[in-house]
């Protein structure tokens, strides 16, 4: 069983941590592999396109996949649907998103008719396939003991009652809670130099855009471990 955290359009990344996991996956005994890809494919860095393009093409052959939403291709998709969704959008990167796609951000975030001429242009640029994969991008696996989210729960809640909001875009009271929570949440969207392990929850956003480190967590038996890539670090730290 594999995780993967955000991705954020570094498909260089992305494709170096599948071959390593490929070779991980070959060595391992279990009959049955998954990769959960946690959400975050798009914004930030400079191949949104290609990653979604490359989601699309199933790598990873036979080796189960699902693909999780984050709050990122949420705000896409906001915009895709709403003009106004744009001033937040691109200021988390959606403007890399545009230009992955051929499109021009706008000079003006604030302009109502340069956004949707934005809107527009991304409309008609994004392929019918890579549209229909983000609308089918779940909220939510569960593995066992394990329940993948992007971002995580509140705690205190049920699980089958969770705000769909709260799983991609909650923080606090999340990140600090040692509630016990039924499960083991594995998440990103919370960067921290290192993966996070915790009684409750194990977080793996490690700032693949900034760091060049992108990280999967692996769950084989007993076994917690990560296989990461190591490139050169960036801005964020």
């Amino acid at each position: 069983m594999y995780a993967i955290g955000d991705i954020h359009g570094r498909l260089d990344l992305l494709r170096t941590l599948e071959e390593l996991i490929r070779d991980d996956a070959a060595a391992a005994p279990e009959a049955r592999k998954v990769v959960v890809y946690l959400g975050d494919y798009v914004d930030r860095g400079p191949d949104s396109k290609g990653v979604i393009e490359h989601l699309l093409a199933e790598p990873l052959a036979g080796i189960e996949r699902v693909h999780l939403i984050g709050n990122h291709e949420s705000m896409m998709l906001d915009f895709l649907r709403d003009a106004a969704m744009g001033p937040g959008w691109l200021w988390n990167g959606g403007d890399a998103t545009l230009e992955s796609y051929g499109v021009a951000a706008p000079n003006g975030w604030s302009d109502r008719d340069r956004l949707e001429a934005a809107r527009g242009g991304l409309a008609a640029a994004l392929p019918a396939d890579h549209r229909a994969f983000l609308d089918r991008l779940a909220r939510s696996h569960r593995e066992g003991d394990y329940l993948f989210v992007h971002a995580g729960i509140r705690p205190g809640v049920g699980l089958d009652a969770q705000d769909p909001n709260d799983l991609i875009w909650i923080r606090e009271p999340f990140l600090d809670s040692t509630a016990e929570h039924g499960v083991v949440v594995v998440h990103g969207h919370s960067i921290a130099q290192e993966p996070q392990y915790r009684d409750n929850r194990i977080g793996i956003d490690t700032g693949a855009y900034g760091t060049g480190r992108l990280t999967s967590l692996v769950l084989a038996g007993d076994q917690v471990r990560t296989i990461q890539t190591h490139g050169p670090a960036g801005a964020l730290w």
